[in-house]
């Protein structure tokens, strides 16, 4: 079924004639002041609203995070929201540098309620709003844009009496002319003008106005158009804060949110993880790590990002998408072949203290607590760049490329048969199965060297084909001279060993390839000890019992064959 014809039901909100817009041009170059609303707006968004004793734990949470203005509710709603508001003050649990809030409608008798929760407080913003869109005047109050401004004025009339009786608080008026995105522009203007001379600020005294997009109407241009006009054209300027209050109904509070900032807005309230009404309000997580990628100090501390996600999911019931940008599991991992091969390049010149340049990954995940061994993963869509990243980081191990390809093909195979990430365990295990087997024709069982290879032999003891015997072998070294008496002896063209992540600190890897000396396939196996000699003749004869395999175009031993050379 196709979607009706949108013309016939919605309409593009209209620009501005703002025809000498400056916010296009302008960049962000420093914070804005947050008000994080989680415990209000992101409160009473949630199927079960916090109690008490979890909207405490929040608010300190939010105070360790760094907010400074936090809405701490709506008491004029409930008795446990007028509870909370009054225990945060009366306990002392508002730090000296805090303020908090509460939202309130245009009604005195709601604004009285709100004002006696606050009171006590060092200092608190008391928020008053009414909507003033034409749909909600025409269709919920049914009045004249004349009867809106006087519910407007007289409800801060009211605050402004009513605070003067508790002059222990330095009382902060903040009004939401609500649904702001959908009003007329002028009649927005005239509203908030008159609601802060019915305030009537002292010198230096300044008044919040906050323009929310309680339903994100348009795109974020238009937003901003709006936020410019009226920076541009509220009357007492000087004694305003201009704030926003971005929702996400078209998915664009963070773009809306950024451009406002350019277009003169000054403060920004959201939520933390972007919780709200319908989609949520503007996410401040994302909003401040944006900055902080573009070199603005956001002056919140989202270090321990993946604690605060869980607390914060854990709060509010929420779960956090894995692509959620900046806290996702995943948003900070690589599954195909051409990114992961360009970030371990970047991670490998990438030097401390400098201007970070590694691709496909905008903030070093180190700045906010995730460390790199999940930054690239593997499956189906991955290629050697990946396991190589895997291998190196998670078990100290550099392959041959030669020996990296093969491994890869056979990593591949098992990603295409289970359809599913592959984890470095189960790369582990297909490195073992390639490369430490000792199920082949020849197993290493000891070896008499005494470390001068010109003069003693090295004796080697394998069991081949069941049967166990002693080799004598000379050359420059005890690799050499291993592979000089092996039962067919062979060439070692690769030798490199290094110390091996994957079990003791003790323990060496040696990587081995030989080839046969008439010439032909080229074999690569490896070997883990305590001891760097052990482990390489481990190498050595694992690779020469998969050369004899390949050679002899069997995956097994041929015991004939074997007992042969045994008893040569």
């Amino acid at each position: 079924m196709m979607l009706q014809d949108p013309s016939r039901k919605y309409r593009s909100f209209p620009v501005l004639p703002l025809t000498d817009r400056v916010w296009p041009t302008r960049v962000i170059e420093t914070a804005p002041i947050w008000l994080s609303t989680d415990l209000r707006d992101g409160n009473q968004a949630l199927r079960e609203p916090l109690g008490i004793a979890l909207k405490r734990e929040f608010f300190a949470r939010l105070c360790a995070i760094g907010f400074r203005e936090i809405e701490v509710g709506f008491p004029s709603a409930s008795r446990t929201e007028f509870d909370f508001v009054r225990g945060l003050i009366d306990e002392s649990l508002v730090s000296a540098d805090v303020t908090i809030g509460a939202l309130t409608p245009a009604r005195p008798e709601l604004i009285t309620r709100t004002i006696l929760a606050l009171k006590g407080a060092r200092r608190a913003i008391v928020h008053i709003y009414n909507a003033i869109s034409p749909v909600f005047r025409d269709v919920v109050f049914k009045k004249d844009k004349a009867a809106v401004v006087a519910m407007a004025v007289d409800a801060v009339r009211h605050a402004r009496l009513l605070t003067r009786n508790f002059p222990e608080t330095e009382w902060v008026l903040q009004y939401s002319p609500e649904d702001f995105s959908a009003a007329e522009i002028a009649f927005s203007k005239g509203i908030c003008d008159a609601v802060v001379a019915a305030w009537e600020p002292d010198p230096g005294e300044r008044v919040i106005i906050n323009l929310p997009a309680t339903v994100e109407m348009s795109t974020p241009n238009v937003f901003a158009d709006q936020v410019e006009w009226m920076h541009r054209h509220l009357a007492q300027r000087d004694a305003i804060i201009l704030s926003v209050h971005p929702h996400n109904d078209r998915g664009t509070a963070i773009a809306a949110a950024e451009l406002a900032l350019m277009a003169g807005a000054q403060r920004v309230e959201g939520c933390v993880l972007g919780n709200g009404e319908r989609t949520g309000n503007v996410d401040l997580l994302v909003l401040a790590m944006n900055l902080y990628t573009q070199g603005v100090a956001p002056g919140l501390d989202f270090s321990d990002i993946d604690d605060l996600a869980a607390t914060v999911a854990r709060l509010t019931g929420l779960p956090v998408s894995p692509r959620h940008p900046y806290v996702g599991e995943l948003v900070y991992t690589a599954f195909a072949g051409s990114h992961q091969d360009a970030i371990k390049k970047g991670l490998a010149a990438q030097a401390p203290r400098t201007l970070w340049r590694v691709p496909y990954l905008p903030l070093d995940p180190a700045d906010v607590g995730r460390d790199y061994e999940a930054v690239i993963r593997v499956n189906s869509q991955s290629g050697k760049g990946g396991l190589a990243y895997i291998l190196e980081t998670h078990y100290g191990i550099v392959l041959p490329r030669p020996m990296l390809m093969e491994l890869s093909a056979a990593v591949q195979t098992l990603a295409d048969e289970t359809g599913r990430e592959i984890t470095p365990e189960q790369i582990w295990q297909v490195f073992s199965n390639h490369y430490l087997d000792d199920r082949g024709l020849a197993r290493y069982v000891g070896h008499d060297w005494s470390g001068e290879p010109q003069t003693n032999p090295m004796h080697l003891t394998l069991i081949v084909a069941g049967i166990t015997t002693r080799y004598e072998g000379h050359g420059n070294g005890p690799l050499d001279a291993a592979a000089h008496a092996l039962p067919i002896p062979v060439r070692v063209c690769h030798y490199e060993e290094r110390s091996c992540a994957s079990g003791s600190s003790a323990e060496a890897l040696a990587v081995v390839a030989v080839e046969p000396w008439a010439g032909g396939p080229v074999v690569f196996a490896a070997g883990i000890h305590t001891n760097i000699v052990t482990a390489g003749l481990l190498a050595l004869v694992r690779a020469w019992s998969r050369l004899q395999a390949k050679t002899a175009g069997t995956a097994g031993p041929a015991t004939g064959e074997g007992a042969s050379w045994a008893m040569g």
